[in-house]
Order: structure tokens, then sequence, then C-alpha cells
């Protein structure tokens, strides 16, 4: 299960996973990254995962589809808040691949920091 979250911060695309990523999770945060990308040019990520049971291959899609048309050069920065250390692992290497995008990995009781680097900008 997808929840949109408001985090205050204009430009950001906020959610938390609980559960498996559908396809409609996914239709749904890119169609919020999309309008605040028009919005604001430039969007920040903040995704909460709680508990993560994997991703449906049709949301994989439309999240590649997205980062094809759109590109991912409207995304200035990802915040990451999990508990699990093998997320933590996974956000390294996207923080090395995505060179031009601030990733960063916090923990549960670092929300309000990860929400603070979201908003420095």
């Amino acid at each position: 299960m997808l929840t949109m979250i408001n985090l205050d911060i204009d430009n950001a695309v906020a959610f938390s996973i609980d559960g498996k990523v559908t396809e409609d999770d996914m239709k749904r945060i890119l169609f919020d990254a999309q309008a605040k990308t028009e919005l604001h040019g430039k969007v920040v990520i903040f995704e909460q995962i709680d508990n993560f049971d994997g991703i449906e291959f049709s949301a994989l899609l439309e999240e590649v589809r997205y980062l094809f048309h759109a590109g991912i050069s409207h995304v200035a920065k990802v915040a990451v808040v999990a508990e699990k250390k093998w997320i933590e692992k996974i956000v390294k290497v996207e923080d090395k691949l995505f060179r031009k995008i601030d990733i960063k990995f916090f923990l549960p009781e670092e929300k309000d920091q990860a929400i603070t680097f979201l908003k420095q900008q």
C-alpha cells in the first residue's frame, strides 16, 4: 500500500510504502511528480519505506517509461527513510549511478533530518 504524504515542501513528491508497490501506486507517484515538475521545474522525493514486499513488474515499467520521457534531470534530491540496512546499500548504489541527483538514506529516527535535507536547495 502506498500513502502520499504532505511535507509542506512545494516541490516534494512524498510517500510511504507498506507492502508491495503496484502499478496504480506508481501511477499516483508519477502523476504527482509530473504535476510538480511542470510547476517547479525540479522535484525532491521523500520515500518512507515501512515494509517492502516488492514491486509489480508493470509498476517498474511505468517508472522506466516516465524516466525515459520526462528524464531524471527533473529530480534534484531523494531522501529514503527506512530501517532495513539492505535498503541503505541500494540507496548508496543509486547515488553513484545517478550522479546528478543527491540521494541519501536516513533511519526512521532521522526523518526530520531527511526533511531538512530536502528543504536545503
